[in-house]
Protein backbone atom coordinates (compact mmCIF):
# COMPACT_ATOMS: atom_id res chain seq x y z
CA UNK A 1 0.00 0.00 0.00
CA UNK A 2 2.65 2.64 0.36
CA UNK A 3 4.28 2.07 -2.54
CA UNK A 4 1.30 3.91 -4.63
CA UNK A 5 -0.52 6.83 -4.02
CA UNK A 6 -4.45 5.22 -3.82
CA UNK A 7 -6.68 5.54 -1.12
CA UNK A 8 -6.30 3.05 1.51
CA UNK A 9 -9.57 2.39 3.58
CA UNK A 10 -8.45 0.80 7.15
CA UNK A 11 -10.83 -1.33 8.32
CA UNK A 12 -11.06 -2.19 12.39
CA UNK A 13 -12.68 -2.23 15.39
CA UNK A 14 -11.73 0.61 17.96
CA UNK A 15 -8.12 0.64 19.63
CA UNK A 16 -6.98 -1.86 16.72
CA UNK A 17 -4.30 0.83 16.04
CA UNK A 18 -5.72 1.93 12.45
CA UNK A 19 -3.73 5.21 13.36
CA UNK A 20 -0.26 3.86 13.38
CA UNK A 21 -0.79 1.75 10.58
CA UNK A 22 -1.56 5.11 8.35
CA UNK A 23 1.22 7.01 9.85
CA UNK A 24 3.44 3.75 9.40
CA UNK A 25 1.90 3.54 5.39
CA UNK A 26 2.74 7.32 4.89
CA UNK A 27 6.36 6.64 6.73
CA UNK A 28 7.10 3.82 4.18
CA UNK A 29 5.96 5.51 0.78
CA UNK A 30 7.19 8.17 -1.35
CA UNK A 31 5.90 11.01 0.62
CA UNK A 32 7.48 10.86 4.03
CA UNK A 33 8.68 13.93 3.49
CA UNK A 34 5.85 15.55 3.10
CA UNK A 35 3.14 16.24 6.03
CA UNK A 36 0.97 13.88 7.46
CA UNK A 37 -2.44 15.20 8.56
CA UNK A 38 -5.03 13.24 10.21
CA UNK A 39 -8.54 14.36 11.24
CA UNK A 40 -11.01 12.61 13.31
CA UNK A 41 -14.69 13.45 11.31
CA UNK A 42 -16.12 12.40 14.42
CA UNK A 43 -15.02 15.19 16.53
CA UNK A 44 -15.60 18.09 14.34
CA UNK A 45 -18.96 20.26 14.80
CA UNK A 46 -21.32 19.56 11.71
CA UNK A 47 -20.80 23.21 11.02
CA UNK A 48 -17.56 23.60 10.82
CA UNK A 49 -16.39 20.75 9.11
CA UNK A 50 -16.46 22.41 5.27
CA UNK A 51 -13.72 25.00 6.55
CA UNK A 52 -11.61 22.44 8.64
CA UNK A 53 -10.59 20.40 5.62
CA UNK A 54 -10.82 23.05 2.86
CA UNK A 55 -10.22 26.46 4.87
CA UNK A 56 -11.51 29.41 4.10
CA UNK A 57 -10.42 33.14 2.81
CA UNK A 58 -10.65 36.34 5.08
CA UNK A 59 -14.40 37.74 5.42
CA UNK A 60 -15.97 34.68 4.43
CA UNK A 61 -18.10 34.24 7.67
CA UNK A 62 -18.26 36.52 11.13
CA UNK A 63 -15.34 35.74 13.33
CA UNK A 64 -13.08 34.49 10.49
CA UNK A 65 -9.39 34.95 10.71
CA UNK A 66 -7.56 37.72 9.33
CA UNK A 67 -5.98 36.42 6.16
CA UNK A 68 -8.17 33.24 6.50
CA UNK A 69 -7.35 29.57 7.18
CA UNK A 70 -5.34 27.02 5.62
CA UNK A 71 -7.72 23.63 5.56
CA UNK A 72 -6.37 20.14 6.07
CA UNK A 73 -6.59 18.87 2.84
CA UNK A 74 -3.81 22.15 2.00
CA UNK A 75 -1.90 21.42 4.90
CA UNK A 76 -1.57 17.96 4.04
CA UNK A 77 -0.58 18.89 0.13
CA UNK A 78 2.21 16.75 -0.90
CA UNK A 79 1.98 14.25 1.73
CA UNK A 80 -0.78 12.26 2.88
CA UNK A 81 -4.06 13.07 4.74
CA UNK A 82 -6.04 10.44 7.12
CA UNK A 83 -9.65 10.96 7.59
CA UNK A 84 -10.32 8.79 10.75
CA UNK A 85 -14.30 7.59 11.47
CA UNK A 86 -15.12 8.95 7.56
CA UNK A 87 -17.97 6.99 8.55
CA UNK A 88 -19.11 9.98 10.98
CA UNK A 89 -18.79 12.46 7.96
CA UNK A 90 -21.59 14.23 7.95
CA UNK A 91 -23.81 12.94 4.50
CA UNK A 92 -23.87 16.40 2.62
CA UNK A 93 -19.95 16.81 2.88
CA UNK A 94 -19.59 13.59 1.94
CA UNK A 95 -20.63 14.59 -2.11
CA UNK A 96 -17.83 17.43 -1.24
CA UNK A 97 -15.30 14.86 -0.49
CA UNK A 98 -16.01 13.01 -3.57
CA UNK A 99 -15.61 15.84 -5.85
CA UNK A 100 -12.31 16.49 -3.97
CA UNK A 101 -10.89 13.22 -4.48
CA UNK A 102 -12.05 12.73 -8.07
CA UNK A 103 -11.14 16.30 -9.70
CA UNK A 104 -7.88 16.84 -7.10
CA UNK A 105 -8.68 20.37 -6.25
CA UNK A 106 -11.15 22.28 -3.49
CA UNK A 107 -12.53 25.12 -2.78
CA UNK A 108 -11.42 27.33 -0.02
CA UNK A 109 -15.26 29.09 1.75
CA UNK A 110 -15.48 32.27 0.21
CA UNK A 111 -13.19 31.50 -2.37
CA UNK A 112 -13.29 32.25 -6.07
CA UNK A 113 -10.68 29.99 -7.64
CA UNK A 114 -9.87 26.37 -7.04
CA UNK A 115 -6.81 24.95 -4.94
CA UNK A 116 -5.18 21.87 -7.08
CA UNK A 117 -4.37 19.54 -3.78
CA UNK A 118 -1.43 16.34 -4.21
CA UNK A 119 -2.65 14.91 -1.23
CA UNK A 120 -2.60 10.41 -0.49
CA UNK A 121 -5.98 9.47 1.09
CA UNK A 122 -6.13 7.19 3.83
CA UNK A 123 -9.23 6.44 5.63
CA UNK A 124 -10.86 4.36 8.64
CA UNK A 125 -13.36 3.42 10.06
CA UNK A 126 -14.74 0.78 12.92
CA UNK A 127 -17.99 1.03 11.12
CA UNK A 128 -19.48 -1.41 8.52
CA UNK A 129 -19.86 0.61 5.17
CA UNK A 130 -21.58 -1.66 3.73
CA UNK A 131 -24.70 -1.44 6.34
CA UNK A 132 -24.60 2.40 6.99
CA UNK A 133 -24.49 1.99 3.31
CA UNK A 134 -27.85 0.19 3.08
CA UNK A 135 -28.91 2.75 5.80
CA UNK A 136 -28.75 5.60 3.87
CA UNK A 137 -26.08 7.39 6.14
CA UNK A 138 -22.72 6.50 3.58
CA UNK A 139 -22.60 7.16 -0.33
CA UNK A 140 -21.73 4.08 -2.04
CA UNK A 141 -20.03 6.22 -4.83
CA UNK A 142 -17.56 7.48 -1.91
CA UNK A 143 -17.25 4.22 -0.47
CA UNK A 144 -16.39 2.30 -4.18
CA UNK A 145 -13.60 5.86 -4.26
CA UNK A 146 -12.24 5.23 -0.58
CA UNK A 147 -11.97 0.92 -1.31
CA UNK A 148 -9.10 1.07 -3.42
CA UNK A 149 -6.18 -0.72 -1.06
CA UNK A 150 -8.58 -2.55 2.03
CA UNK A 151 -7.02 -3.28 5.03
CA UNK A 152 -8.69 -4.78 7.46
CA UNK A 153 -6.81 -4.85 11.32
CA UNK A 154 -7.84 -7.65 12.67
CA UNK A 155 -8.63 -7.20 16.93
CA UNK A 156 -6.24 -8.60 19.20
CA UNK A 157 -7.67 -11.64 20.51
CA UNK A 158 -7.36 -12.65 16.75
CA UNK A 159 -3.32 -12.14 17.15
CA UNK A 160 -2.72 -12.64 20.72
CA UNK A 161 1.21 -13.48 19.57
CA UNK A 162 1.12 -9.84 19.42
CA UNK A 163 0.80 -9.24 23.17
CA UNK A 164 4.11 -10.27 24.38
CA UNK A 165 5.81 -7.47 22.04
CA UNK A 166 3.14 -5.03 23.05
CA UNK A 167 3.11 -5.18 26.19
CA UNK A 168 6.83 -5.31 26.93
CA UNK A 169 6.50 -2.21 24.53
CA UNK A 170 4.08 -0.53 26.43
CA UNK A 171 6.13 -0.91 29.64
CA UNK A 172 9.36 0.05 28.46
CA UNK A 173 7.58 3.16 27.19
CA UNK A 174 6.10 4.12 30.32
CA UNK A 175 9.06 3.53 32.52
CA UNK A 176 11.03 5.81 30.66
CA UNK A 177 8.08 8.41 30.91
CA UNK A 178 7.93 8.08 34.64
CA UNK A 179 11.01 7.93 34.96
CA UNK A 180 11.06 4.57 36.74
CA UNK A 181 13.95 1.68 36.19
CA UNK A 182 12.87 -0.86 33.54
CA UNK A 183 9.85 -3.44 35.27
CA UNK A 184 9.67 -7.14 33.99
CA UNK A 185 6.52 -8.84 33.60
CA UNK A 186 6.52 -11.85 35.61
CA UNK A 187 5.79 -15.07 33.45
CA UNK A 188 2.55 -15.78 35.49
CA UNK A 189 0.99 -12.22 34.59
CA UNK A 190 2.04 -12.52 30.82
CA UNK A 191 -0.23 -16.11 30.98
CA UNK A 192 -2.87 -14.22 32.31
CA UNK A 193 -2.39 -11.11 29.63
CA UNK A 194 -2.56 -13.96 26.69
CA UNK A 195 -5.83 -15.39 28.54
CA UNK A 196 -7.85 -12.22 28.14
CA UNK A 197 -10.17 -11.45 24.91
CA UNK A 198 -9.02 -7.75 25.16
CA UNK A 199 -12.70 -5.93 23.81
CA UNK A 200 -10.88 -2.41 23.94
CA UNK A 201 -7.95 -4.19 21.83
CA UNK A 202 -4.07 -2.54 21.84
CA UNK A 203 -5.77 0.56 23.43
CA UNK A 204 -7.22 -1.58 26.27
CA UNK A 205 -4.06 -3.40 26.90
CA UNK A 206 -1.76 -0.35 26.88
CA UNK A 207 -3.68 1.56 29.61
CA UNK A 208 -3.76 -1.87 31.39
CA UNK A 209 0.46 -1.80 31.85
CA UNK A 210 0.50 2.35 32.02
CA UNK A 211 -1.67 1.81 35.44
CA UNK A 212 0.39 -1.13 36.50
CA UNK A 213 3.92 1.00 35.85
CA UNK A 214 2.52 4.01 37.83
CA UNK A 215 1.15 1.84 40.80
CA UNK A 216 3.79 -0.61 40.43
CA UNK A 217 6.82 -0.58 43.84
CA UNK A 218 8.21 -3.76 43.02
CA UNK A 219 10.81 -4.85 40.30
CA UNK A 220 8.01 -6.98 38.71
CA UNK A 221 4.40 -6.22 37.64
CA UNK A 222 2.56 -9.27 38.60
CA UNK A 223 -1.21 -10.45 38.01
CA UNK A 224 -2.43 -8.42 41.14
CA UNK A 225 -0.94 -5.06 40.44
CA UNK A 226 -1.56 -5.57 36.26
CA UNK A 227 -5.42 -6.09 38.00
CA UNK A 228 -6.22 -8.45 35.46
CA UNK A 229 -9.06 -9.59 37.70
CA UNK A 230 -10.96 -6.51 36.86
CA UNK A 231 -10.14 -6.72 33.36
CA UNK A 232 -11.64 -10.58 32.91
Amino acid sequence: ASQSSSNVLLLGKSGTGKDIIAQAIHNASGRDTGPYVAINCAAIPRDLITSELFGYTEGSFTGSRRGGCQGKFELADGGTLLLDEISEMPFAMQAKLLRVLQEREFMRLGAKYATKADVRIIAATNRNLKEEIKARNFREDLYFRLNVIPLRIVPLRLRKDDIPLLASYFCQNFCAENNKPLLEISEAAMRCLMRLDWPGNVRQLQNVIERAVILSGAETLDEEILGLSEEM
